[in-house]
């Protein structure tokens, strides 16, 4: 997809999506340039397809295409550039050509892509600070009366978006969520009431390093401690030498203990059967048996 930008400051661009794309100081372009030179709808470019081509709608001598005048309308291709007023402004394809951001300072460039029928497909720049509203003063307007006069501001900080809610009547909303001041993401839906919009923007960036504070050698040392502690705390305790020695003699002591029963039983067996054989040969011997 190409853009229409200014290549010294990527801030002022728009993406070339159809039907097309509107070129003036009014806030209701879709390209808006706030110079005295530029009128409020200056110009158009009508995409279709591949091809696009710049309609002059502020009268003779007020567009160039490459330095010649345009009257009325003329073909558009990569790298042309335009003079409206006193501003250039070249058709880039972004894969190709890498845009300066001027206002920013950090190559971040964010946008709205409309998703309302009526708009579906345009495309709205967010510049350091975009006020989304009603009113004609705002940077990006939409003349709805569910809107509030001044309904939202956007704002890019350190390369990331976010929203504000400006009081408005019926609320700003984040992925279906009602918000007051929030970070906004690609992707996400943004609803100002029922106008919604996709995110168009940077993705987060998960492959850089996280630098972790420094610890002091005490922080390191009472860590350190810590965790010895821990260690010992579940580490069996080791077992006194005397208490070794108890142990053995109740060991000792049951087991002769044990041993000594046993003896008794026998020596009790052996007695019973020595004297059932005594009695038996006396009671034969009587002549009883």
């Amino acid at each position: 997809m190409l853009k229409l930008c200014d290549p010294k400051d990527a801030s002022h661009s728009v993406w070339l999506v159809a039907p097309k794309v509107t070129i003036g100081r009014a806030g209701n372009c879709d390209l808006t340039i706030s110079d005295e030179s530029i009128a409020k709808v200056h110009a158009e470019v009508v995409v279709s397809g591949d091809r696009l081509t710049v309609h002059n709608l502020a009268g003779a001598g007020q567009l160039e295409v490459n330095g010649r005048a345009v009257e009325d309308s003329c073909p558009l291709q990569v790298n042309d550039k335009l003079k409206i007023g006193g501003r250039t402004l070249a058709v880039l394809d972004p894969k190709v050509t890498k845009l300066k951001s001027v206002g920013s300072g950090n190559g971040v460039s964010w946008a709205l892509r409309a998703n309302h029928p009526a708009i579906a497909g345009r495309v709205f720049p967010v510049r350091d600070s975009s006020v989304v509203g009603r009113s004609d003063e705002c940077d990006i307007t939409f003349s709805l009366s569910h809107l509030s006069r001044r309904h939202a501001r956007l704002e890019v900080r350190d390369g990331l978006l976010f929203v504000f809610d400006l009081g408005s009547s019926n609320g700003t909303y984040l992925n279906n969520r009602r918000v007051v001041e929030t970070r906004v993401r690609r992707g996400d839906e943004l609803r100002f009431d029922t106008l919604s919009f996709s995110v168009v923007g940077p993705a987060d960036d998960r492959n850089q390093t996280t630098v972790r504070p420094a610890v002091s050698l005490a922080q390191a040392r009472s860590a350190t401690d810590h965790q010895d502690a821990a260690r010992a705390e579940e580490r069996p305790q080791p077992v006194s030498t005397s208490e070794l020695t108890r142990e053995r003699r109740r060991y000792e002591g049951d087991s002769a203990l044990a041993d000594g029963g046993s003896s008794a039983w026998i020596w009790m067996g052996g007695l019973l059967l020595a004297g059932g054989g005594l009695a038996f040969f006396w009671a034969r011997s009587q002549g009883l048996v």
